[in-house]
């Protein structure tokens, strides 16, 4: 059986652990533009071990951003921007991936120490899209402009052009952020999918967006290297995305050539109240996806310690565990998770400039 620290093989890449950082936004750009607070905030990770880093949800298109400060990649020059991060995580023995992504109606948002609401005009505040004229709700009150069929096309080529750009920068690992009430989940949920055509009513029309972008992702980016998408698996609210139709939705996603799925949950509406929060409480999803739907998965949320990562690989529960919070408490979380683990000599977690004062 595998444990946290052996190699995981997805397509035509290698993770030298089970271990990876979770996409995190940073809030730091300037007109999407990434800079140095990423590259030093991606690389150290690297440096400290983990075996994917993943920038954080990157913008396929200006409105896509949740906030000014987001990342993007609409244009070739952001493509040229990351290629020096990917670049770095690579040679530092990261895997080099990326999430893209847009906001929908969540988009057009302060940054979260500025208040984390709707921005208005007078702010710079922008037109926000969404499967239906639905709002989010608490302090996101803007009403979405519902989608155009060709508002629909428009915004799934963009994550094409995403898709090709992040490729010509050098990373290795793409993943479609569908999940956390953003736009591609919106439209899969019956809570804020309210449309009457073909992107709307039974679950396979909801999932229409989501299908349809992948297969422009997809005639773009390499067979060779993973193609992934992270899903809310659960809305835990009444009429929400259950479970079972996250299911049905990943067998579709897997008949389109996807490779693997991140676990994730929520966040489509305001005030859920049913979330079991608990350490690894999504793990026992995670496990029955992939043994469901036959997919490789990736889980994390209140993955706390090493020994926990770890069951939760050596159980089948996931193939890979995804850390947000532990690893910016600790950059080298890694190293220390293969030290309380027992762990000789693990492949690549300290750069040669740090083992030699670690064995002191």
């Amino acid at each position: 059986m595998p444990h946290l620290f052996d190699e995981f093989c997805l397509k035509g890449v290698t993770l030298r652990n089970r271990i990876a950082m979770s996409p995190m936004c940073q809030y730091s750009a300037d007109d999407g533009m990434p800079n140095d607070w990423h590259l030093v905030h991606l690389g150290s990770r690297a440096i400290g071990g983990a075996g994917l880093v993943c920038v954080e949800a990157t913008g396929v298109t200006p409105a896509g951003r949740i906030t000014p400060g987001c990342t993007g990649i609409w244009s070739d020059a952001h493509g040229h921007a990351y290629a020096r991060i990917a670049k770095f995580l690579k040679d530092h023995g990261a895997v080099p991936a990326i999430q893209i992504a847009h906001a929908g109606r969540k988009a057009s948002a302060q940054r979260p120490w500025e208040g984390d609401a709707h921005l208005a005009p007078e702010q710079g505040g922008w037109e926000i899209l969404g499967p239906s004229a639905v709002a989010f709700g608490g302090n996101l009150p803007l009403v979405p402009k519902a989608m155009t069929k060709a508002d629909i096309v428009a915004t799934s080529r963009a994550f094409a052009d995403a898709a090709r750009r992040a490729l010509d920068a050098g990373f290795e690992w793409l993943e479609l952020h569908f999940a956390h009430g953003y736009l591609a989940h919106s439209f899969f949920s019956p809570l804020s999918n309210h449309r009457t055509d073909e992107y709307g009513g039974s679950l396979v029309n909801r999932a229409r967006f989501l299908t349809e972008t992948l297969a422009a992702v997809r005639a773009v980016w390499p067979e060779r290297l993973p193609l992934t998408a992270r899903l809310s698996v659960e809305d835990y609210a009444p009429g929400g995305v259950t479970l079972d139709d996250t299911i049905e939705l990943a067998k579709l996603l897997k008949a389109g050539g996807l490779d693997m799925i991140d676990v994730s949950m929520g966040f489509n509406v305001p005030d859920v109240s049913g979330i079991p929060w608990a350490p690894g409480f999504l793990a026992p999803l995670s496990e029955r996806l992939r043994r469901e739907v036959g997919i490789p998965t990736s889980v994390g949320w209140l993955v706390l310690d090493p020994e926990q990562a770890d069951a939760i690989v050596r159980d089948g529960q996931a193939d890979v565990v995804m850390l947000a919070r532990e690893m910016l408490r600790d950059p080298q979380w890694p190293y220390h998770a293969a030290q309380k683990l027992g762990v000789e000599r693990p492949h690549g977690v300290l750069p040669v400039q740090y083992a030699r004062a670690a064995r002191r």
